[in-house]
């Protein structure tokens, strides 16, 4: 399968999109008024304890306070813990106090008004490792090696280099599969020297600030994602690639035979189609080749997608058409959820299927789809009504909430009334300022499609009111307005 990474370089934006076999997968979006905070790690200062949750609010310097969790620190988090080895437990008044200070990661940056998830369990990536300094003296394999002789490999390799004084735990990524054990050991150099550096810059930083911050996108995309067998790096910007190169030469060698510039007159992801699918990532319906669709709507508390046979009716019968469709179905929602980064709770409406080996096909088919996703997921069983109910891991914001912000007109309920229902309530109003205040006549001020309305089907009913108040009422088109706004004005 060719996979090849586009990196298009703005001013204040750097987008990155991933392609297998010229389709769009992933997209990755960074910009510097928000740019994610993954990775960073800071001093904190615990604002509040909530023994009620087992949770503490930490101040970082944020807009808003982080949330730490107790099952997020370590069992060890203070100078005088380490000293008389205080053990792991679960009442979080026995780990932090108000008034502390402690040094904290980011798990998942702030999404709408939730704040940012800390961990006292620092997590140190490089090219093939994963240090935990703060971790059990345990070395793990990613899930991704699925070769046992390889994982077995990594992890005696990875546990000699440590030594019998190692502090801390590691993790072979995936990158790290058939990589010699000089390689290994220069990642563990490099930890151990950032790990120095981290709890040093600590101590001479003030609660509330940065100690550490993760990689800009291109280059934690060069660390993180060249594993996954990335054929060609193209890059739009020559000073964007030059650090690229630079940071490759050091970290990631091998990877300097696939960065290449890209300057052709048309832009990047304008060449690739890139802009049109991710204008078609915010449409709420998705169309399948079949003929039929999907709806996505993405509320704060899920999201739910609807499959719909649409057009299509198939060659044999009802239940082949609803088959075919919603196997199609499930690798387009696979791929729309990595490609909108959606996640938490996600409910999928499937077409009702009679039969049952379709059901575990279809099923089958979307596990499948979703193995390709570096988000963790989790997919619960198809209903007898054919929804599934399933997780997703959800780290950064979703493309809309990126690169959208809720409709003024409507205030982020996704409708508006109906010029009818505008005309019924302008109605209502006029009765009511009519029989409060005294007037000569009455103005309204509305949207064009209200004023035609008012002229055309209800010119009856009008007329009938401006008998009933006993004076006239005049009509305004406000061109600012909304359709669903509109004023009643005494004369």
């Amino acid at each position: 399968m060719t996979t090849e990474m586009l990196i298009n370089v703005a001013p204040r934006e750097v987008r990155a999109a991933l392609l297998e076999q010229g389709v769009l997968q992933d997209l990755y979006i960074e910009r510097a008024s928000c740019r994610g905070i993954v990775g960073n790690v800071y001093k904190g200062c615990v604002q509040r304890v909530l023994p009620g949750m087992q949770a503490a609010f930490v101040e970082i310097g944020l807009e808003r306070t982080a949330f730490l969790h107790v099952g997020d620190i370590s069992g060890v988090t203070r100078p005088e813990d380490t000293m008389i080895g205080f053990p792991r437990v679960d009442d979080i008044r026995r780990l932090v106090s108000q008034g502390e200070e402690i040094l904290v990661q980011v798990v998942k940056d702030p999404l709408g008004s939730k704040g940012a998830r800390l961990s006292t369990f620092v997590a140190l990536p490089s090219r093939y490792l994963v240090y935990m300094p703060r971790g059990e003296s345990v070395v793990g394999v990613s899930a991704r090696i699925e070769e046992e002789a390889e994982r077995q490999r990594l992890r005696e390799t990875v546990q000699r280099l440590a030594g019998e004084r190692q502090t801390g735990g590691y993790i072979a990524r995936t990158a790290a599969a058939g990589v010699p054990p000089e390689a290994l050991q220069e990642d563990m150099t490099y930890l151990g020297r950032l790990w120095d550096h981290v709890r040093d810059r600590a101590a001479r930083t003030p609660a509330g600030r940065l100690v550490h911050e993760d990689l800009p996108l291109s280059l934690r995309l060069l660390r993180d994602e060249l594993g996954r067998g990335i054929e060609r790096v193209l890059v739009d910007s020559p000073r964007e690639l030059a650090r690229m190169i630079e940071f490759a030469r050091e970290f990631a060698p091998e990877a300097l035979g696939r960065l290449e510039q890209y300057s052709g007159a048309r832009p990047l992801f304008d060449l690739h189609g890139i802009e049109d699918e991710i204008t078609r990532a915010l449409d709420r319906k998705v169309p399948l080749k079949s003929g039929g669709h999907l709806v996505i709507d993405q509320t704060e508390s899920m999201t739910t997608i609807d499959v719909n046979t649409g057009g299509y009716v198939g060659r044999r019968n009802l239940e082949e058409t609803i088959f075919r469709t919603n196997l199609e179905a499930a690798v387009a929602i696979a791929r729309q959820l990595r490609l909108r980064n959606l996640g938490g709770i996600i409910i999928i409406d499937f077409i009702d299927m009679q039969d049952e080996a379709h059901r575990r096909q279809v099923l089958a088919a979307l596990e499948r789809a979703l193995a390709g996703d570096r988000a963790q997921t989790h997919v619960a069983s198809l209903s007898p009504l054919g929804l599934v109910e399933m997780t997703r891991k959800r780290t950064r914001e979703s493309l809309e909430h990126m690169l959208c912000q809720p409709c003024p007109g409507c205030e982020g309920r996704g409708f508006v009334r109906t010029p009818e229902t505008v005309c019924q309530d302008v109605f209502r109003e006029i009765v009511r300022q009519s029989r409060q205040f005294a007037s000569r006549e009455l103005l309204v001020l509305a949207h064009q499609d209200v004023v035609d309305r008012f002229l055309g089907e209800e010119s009856a009913a009008l007329g009938e009111l401006e008998m009933q108040i006993g004076r006239p009422i005049r009509l305004q088109t406000e061109a600012l307005y909304m359709v669903d706004q509109y004023d009643v004005v005494l004369m």
